[in-house]
C-alpha cells in the first residue's frame, strides 16, 4: 500500500500534469497559483516529471512566459496520466463512500441529540 506522503506526490502530479495538457504555455508562477502550492514546490514537482520522461520543457517564442518555455506531456506522460488517472479516482470514490457513512453518523447523532432534549423516545 502507497504511503500518504507518495498518494499526495500522486496527486501533485496529476493535477500538475491535467492542467498543463490542457496549458502547456502557463508560466509556474500561474501554475503554481492554480494549484495553490508554491513556485519552489512546483519547480521541484516539474523536475520530477522531466526526470520521469512524462513531461518536456520546450522554448516557444509565443508562450506568455519572459523565458518562453512551454511544458509538454509525453507519450509516457499521457499513458502515466491515464493511469494516475485512474487511480485518483479510485482514492476519491472510496474517500466519497467513507464521507457518506460519516455523513450519515453525524445525521444519526444529530437526531438522537434532539429527541433526547426534547423529551422524545
Amino acid at each position: 500500500m502507497a504511503s500518504r506522503q507518495s498518494k499526495l506526490q500522486e496527486d501533485t502530479y496529476f493535477r500538475v500534469m491535467r492542467i498543463l495538457q490542457e496549458n502547456p504555455d502557463l508560466t509556474q508562477r500561474e501554475l503554481a497559483q492554480m494549484l495553490g502550492i508554491s513556485v519552489g514546490g512546483l519547480n521541484y514537482c516539474l523536475k520530477a516529471l522531466i526526470e520521469k520522461g512524462l513531461v518536456k520543457m520546450r522554448n516557444f517564442a509565443n508562450s506568455k512566459s519572459k523565458f518562453g518555455y512551454v511544458y509538454v506531456l509525453t507519450p509516457s506522460g499521457v499513458v502515466e496520466k491515464a493511469a494516475i488517472t485512474q487511480r485518483f479516482l479510485q482514492r476519491k470514490m472510496e474517500e466519497y463512500e467513507m464521507l457518506k457513512v460519516e455523513i450519515e453518523e453525524l445525521r444519526q447523532e444529530i437526531e438522537s441529540t434532539l429527541d433526547t432534549n426534547t423529551g422524545k423516545a
